[in-house]
């Protein structure tokens, strides 16, 4: 996927630098990359794309595994964090194509549900809905806390808590 010299991708291993400097940009600090580096040793890394313009890594998506506990069961769902561009690459709609290539892959890749905690006023864009997720239990402001179905219906009826992995310290 590419637009105005940007094209999106799945990471390589001579990445791994570049991801970290630009998701240490993006935030102003190092906790999203070390939250990388952890879900990357603790296996939990489901996918993890790039962006590449200017012949440089200038934005990063990563999607993690996580679980929402039932009554009954523990569901495989599917949290996206983080999202960063670079700050002199932001606004270019970089983000969003990190976003849908991310959202379509995993689809191919037979899951169903995902979670993501971010700005009310861009997610819903995509199909993320605070709504469908306010049934689920979570420790995140519930305007920010976001629930999209990747296969239509997979949420109806299903109630309980999110669990993240081990990495996101919660």
């Amino acid at each position: 996927m590419s637009s105005e010299g940007t094209r999106v991708r799945w990471e390589r291993p001579d990445d791994l630098h570049a991801i970290r400097f630009v998701n240490e940009a993006a935030f102003g600090r190092s906790e999203e990359a070390d939250l990388i580096d952890r879900l990357r040793v603790d296996r939990m890394v489901l996918a993890s794309l790039v962006a590449e313009g200017e012949g440089r890594v200038v934005g990063h998506i990563l999607f993690s595994r996580m679980w929402v506990e039932t009554a009954g069961r523990s569901i495989s769902s599917v949290a996206l964090a983080p999202l960063a561009v670079l700050p002199d690459h932001q606004r270019r709609g970089i983000g969003g194509e990190l976003v849908r290539f991310g959202l379509e892959s995993l689809r191919a890749c037979g899951e169903h549900m995902v979670f993501v905690v971010g700005h009310p006023g861009y997610y819903p864009r995509f199909g993320f809905s605070s709504d469908r997720a306010s049934v689920f239990s979570s420790p995140f402001p519930p305007d920010a806390f976001m629930a999209l179905e990747l296969s239509p219906g997979v949420l109806d009826g299903v109630r309980g808590t999110v669990r993240y992995p081990e990495a996101f310290g919660l």
